[in-house]
């Protein structure tokens, strides 16, 4: 059949593609000029129970006295409040007000360096900023940031609110949010002030690990100063290694390499190591990294690869689907995962290069209008990705028995992994422990899941129960905590109480703002100060809305019925009995 010769093609097409794409939309659309009426989404379409937010009225203050008024104004008027970003890349909908009559504040335009301090090698940036500003501008004062999510699309006032980070077990650790050094956050306040207060927050003010990791419920970070470091080079090997050592030296790894990370591709049983130092500056190379999933991508292809997955998943095609998935794996590696020696071609490992320009990338953002014929592949503008992420972290002491869980199920059926193949694997990174409140409690690894979503919600997908079991696994069996902007409701069931100092993040949420003017049901629910945070429902847990906890949880018309998992006996998941 010439299907999956069609489809090689344009995969390998995608892969290579260097085209200009659409940039992404506005997550904020308003039915007026006056920016009324609005509704907001984040960057993939679709919140995790699939809810249209709306609000009453958008505001793009420009400066921090135009926020200041704009808070202010909001708390008088006791209107509940919530901060927006350029991208919205949160997947929960952190970003949502309580009702219709709320009020959206994005910082699109609040996206200025205010200063570059040389000799005390700091930076203040206001919220706005993208890590990409933030890179490129401390670049040209010979200062970088020494590690950072690997993509460049987040803005700091985002990235540091969910708690993004990225690999290392070395230094203040892999979270942007351990580097700052001072920050100022618009809050509301009491008549008295004017209703509005612009708090500083310094190293040594306990507030400030609050602020950290803060939710958006605190208020709006207006500007953050961040400790950079003098520029240096990496070098980088991506090593392809069978997985059957990886539980035991998962917890080890990180120690040996200062940017190390795995991405593991389970039903394949392997696994790629990133061997990644510091060098000498004078260190031959000027490597770039380009990662082949963050390019633009032609709208053709995308649509393409997810009608074939579609297809797959109708017929319950899962020979097919490994394939694809082995084809996509081999075609990452021949590409090196975008990286190149001297930013045109791969020549070989190591790569050498400048920190800066290997540490993150995102270039389907850096780009012209095209009308859509070519795009990021999550834009929900075109038929393209469309995926559920479970992200947790795993104390290193755990990490090894979860590991060798996950392999238990890939023996019971290889098969059942193989869409995460086609999603890049398990992406693993390594977290320190955080004085954030909110912050990483242990030292741990991070592991990064993506999955196909059906555009149906009552959908079931194939393989369904191994995942949920894998997901359940992390959070219950494993105290796995859960990423704060990444994940489906039920990462978030009891996840308040393995934070032993949630109170204290509470006491400061409750002095900044009494009324709750930044908070909402979801961020409550989150929180643990209101029940709800389960949707409980036909189909529920086909979303990660619910646990099963009976059979129309799932799909029976479908063939899929609540049962427990095949090695923790204590999850509930969505099986196709035919498969038991």
């Amino acid at each position: 059949m010439g299907g999956p010769n069609i489809l090689k093609l344009s995969w390998i097409f995608f892969m290579v593609y260097f085209g200009k794409c659409s940039p992404p939309e506005e997550p904020i659309k308003c039915s007026s000029k006056t920016n009324l009426n609005c509704t907001i989404t984040n960057s993939y379409g679709a919140f995790p129970d699939r809810a249209v937010c709306k609000a009453a009225q958008a505001v793009f203050p420009t400066t921090e006295e135009e926020l200041i008024s704009v808070v202010a104004n909001a708390t008088k008027e006791k209107r509940k409040m919530k901060v927006a970003t350029r991208f919205s890349h949160s997947i929960p909908k952190l970003v949502c007000p309580d009702g219709e009559d709320g009020l959206l504040i994005s910082t699109k335009f609040l996206n200025k360096i205010i200063r570059v301090d040389q000799e005390n090698m700091t930076m203040t940036v206001e919220s706005g900023v993208t890590l990409r500003q933030l890179i490129s501008e401390a670049a040209k004062a010979g200062l970088v940031l020494p590690y950072a999510p690997y993509w460049w699309g987040l803005t700091i006032g985002g990235l540091i609110g969910t708690g993004a980070h990225g690999s290392t077990l070395w230094g203040l650790g892999s979270s942007v949010h351990d580097y700052i050094v001072q920050l100022r956050i618009v809050t509301p306040a009491e008549a008295a002030h004017s209703y509005a207060k612009v708090r500083t927050l310094e190293n040594g003010n306990p507030e400030l690990n609050a602020a950290r990791v803060s939710l958006g419920v605190l208020g709006v970070i207006s500007q953050v100063t961040l400790k950079l470091e003098r520029m240096f080079k990496r070098s980088i090997t991506l090593s392809e290694r069978n997985d059957s050592y990886l539980s035991k030296e998962a917890a080890i790894f990180g120690r040996q390499h200062e940017f190390a990370d795995f991405t593991w591709y389970p039903s394949q049983h392997k696994v790629v190591y990133r061997i990644d130092d510091r060098v000498p500056a004078n260190t031959p190379g000027n490597a770039l990294n380009d990662f082949l999933g963050f390019r633009s991508t032609a709208s053709l292809v995308l649509a393409i690869l997810r009608t074939t997955e579609e297809t797959q998943e109708s017929i319950s095609d899962a020979t097919a689907k490994c394939s694809i998935a082995k084809l996509t794996t081999s075609t990452l590696k021949i590409g090196a995962y975008g990286l190149t020696n001297n930013g045109l071609v791969f020549t070989g490992y190591p790569v050498v290069g400048f920190h800066n320009r290997v540490q993150a990338s995102g270039t389907c953002l850096d780009s012209l209008e095209d009308a859509r014929i070519t795009s990021c592949p999550w834009d929900p503008r075109v038929k393209g990705l469309f995926f559920h992420q479970t992200t947790f972290s795993i104390s290193l002491s755990k990490v090894k028995g979860f590991i060798e869980d996950v392999q238990r199920l890939v023996v019971l059926e290889p098969r059942s992994l193989c869409v995460l193949d086609l999603y890049d694997g398990i992406l693993m990174r390594y977290i320190t422990t955080s004085n954030a409140y909110l912050g990483e409690q242990e030292d741990a690894l991070d592991f990064d899941i993506t999955y196909y979503r059906s555009k149906d919600p009552m959908s079931p997908r194939l393989f369904e129960d191994f995942l949920e079991e894998i997901e359940q696994l992390a959070f219950f069996k494993y105290g796995a905590l859960p990423h704060w902007g990444k994940n489906r409701n039920i990462a978030f069931i009891g996840a308040i109480n393995k934070y032993k100092n949630a109170d204290k993040f509470l006491k400061v949420k409750q002095s900044y703002d009494p009324l709750g003017l930044f908070s909402s049901e979801w961020t409550d629910q989150v929180l643990g100060l209101k029940d709800g945070l389960t949707i409980v429902k036909d189909g529920c847990a086909l979303e990660g809305l619910c646990i099963c906890s009976e059979d129309i949880h799932c799909a029976p018309k479908k063939g899929y019925f609540c049962r427990p998992g095949r090695i923790y006996k204590d999850a509930r998941v969505c099986t196709r009995l035919s498969s038991r």
